[in-house]
């Protein structure tokens, strides 16, 4: 008699952690990035030390892209993404980021180096890849004046792409 108490002192507090762990899990997966919702702020370092927060950067278009130099398919993405970024320079309503995913800030400066690159390389500190629930790389997020998510792209993209320049143009002309 008195083992059936215990046992079930203890299949009831078993019960009770599971749901706090599930609600947990199901909170989580709500706080995941989609479009329409507000963009996760952050506080990330670039591969020279300067300090990012998106919220610094409210009033301008950003453009979020997660990426790596071990990733082949960022490989490929990247030289039209540094074009764009070239071709976007001057305007002053659009700022485009990176974030180094799962990498080191100096396998960044060498793949920056040996390829010309000059776009601002972000170093991810995990909870930030976590709050946009990246799932691989590259990912990119068009983020708005207002700080909302209008855009979320999965996977490589020729940033010559006039359906996307026009969309952030958009984005930018917008008060």
């Amino acid at each position: 008699m008195k083992n059936k108490g215990i046992i079930l002192l203890i299949v009831f507090i078993a019960g009770i952690a599971l749901t706090y762990l599930l609600s947990g899990m199901q909170q989580s997966a709500k706080r995941k990035v989609s479009i329409g919702m507000s963009a996760p702020d952050f506080e990330l370092k670039d591969i020279n030390g300067k300090v990012w927060r998106l919220s610094d950067l409210k009033g301008k278009v950003v453009l979020v892209n997660f990426w790596a130099t071990w990733c082949d398919s960022c490989k490929e993405e990247n030289p039209s993404f540094q074009k764009f970024v070239e071709s976007e320079k001057d305007d002053k309503n659009f700022v485009a980021v990176t974030i180094l995913y799962d990498d080191s800030a100096q396998n960044a400066a060498s793949y920056l180096k040996n390829n010309g690159f000059t776009f601002t390389v972000l170093i991810d500190d995990q909870k930030t890849s976590s709050a946009y629930g990246i799932t691989g790389v590259p990912e990119t997020f068009i983020v708005s004046k207002r700080g909302i998510v209008e855009r979320k792209i999965i996977g490589p993209i020729s940033w010559d792409n006039l359906d996307v320049r026009a969309a952030i143009k958009k984005l930018a002309e917008q008060t």
